[in-house]
């Protein structure tokens, strides 16, 4: 297999591992938006392929700027702590918007139905949700950092990355207007099987920070 083939083929993986995250919220969001449509599902899919390519490009520049200012063996350590950092930070996003999503889904379930507020579209939601998602890829940017020989590179892998988040997303939306149809309009539902994803998710952030996964 020639060099290039093989090349491009390790990054379609490693964007397809990057996207799972944004799929699952993909998944999560086109369940509980009850007006969502084709544009507003482009959208979605949009924000977190961005996001999915850009924390990447952040995190390798840091410890670019880093390793060229102080060191390579500042930079890193600095990727070490920066990993750590990320991980935990993502978990606690993903646990808080979780449990909130959850708990809003409760209570709405007990409200009678002239009370319930049907959940809309929000931008605001879908760009804390890409952040919440790529942040742990600022992580992957510092892997990037050692393991390639250009900075040339870097955009080779965040563009396959990107268009791998962007397909995957499409995919996780248009799934979940099928879930969606099967549960016939029980946002409540909905919400807590959001809310039960972005926990899981987080926990496995957790997971694959340790393990390696």
């Amino acid at each position: 297999m020639p060099e290039i083939v093989s090349t491009i083929l390790q990054i379609v993986l490693i964007g397809i591992a990057l996207s799972m995250d944004a799929f699952a919220v993909s998944v999560t969001q086109g369940l509980i938006f009850s007006d969502l449509n084709k544009k507003k599902g482009l959208f979605i899919a949009l924000t977190y392929a961005i996001f999915q390519a850009l924390f990447p490009l952040i995190g390798f520049f840091i410890i670019e700027l880093i390793s060229t200012i102080v060191g390579s063996a500042a930079g890193e350590q600095a990727g070490k702590i920066m990993s750590v950092v990320v991980t935990y930070v993502s978990f606690a996003l993903l646990i808080f918007i979780g449990a909130k999503m959850i708990i809003e889904a409760i209570i709405s379930y007990r409200k009678t139905e002239e009370e319930k507020e049907i959940k809309k579209f929000s931008v605001k939601e879908v760009l804390v949700m890409g952040v919440a998602t790529a942040i742990d890829a600022l992580a992957i940017g510092v892997t990037l950092h050692s393991g390639i020989s250009s900075i040339t590179s870097i955009w080779l892998h965040v563009s396959i990355i990107m268009c791998c988040t962007f397909i995957i997303c499409l995919l996780g939306i248009v799934l979940a207007h099928q879930i969606h149809k099967l549960l016939k309009g029980k946002y409540e539902i909905t919400g807590i099987i959001g809310g039960t994803i972005l926990i899981l998710l987080a926990i496995w952030v957790i997971v694959s920070h340790y393990t390696g996964l």
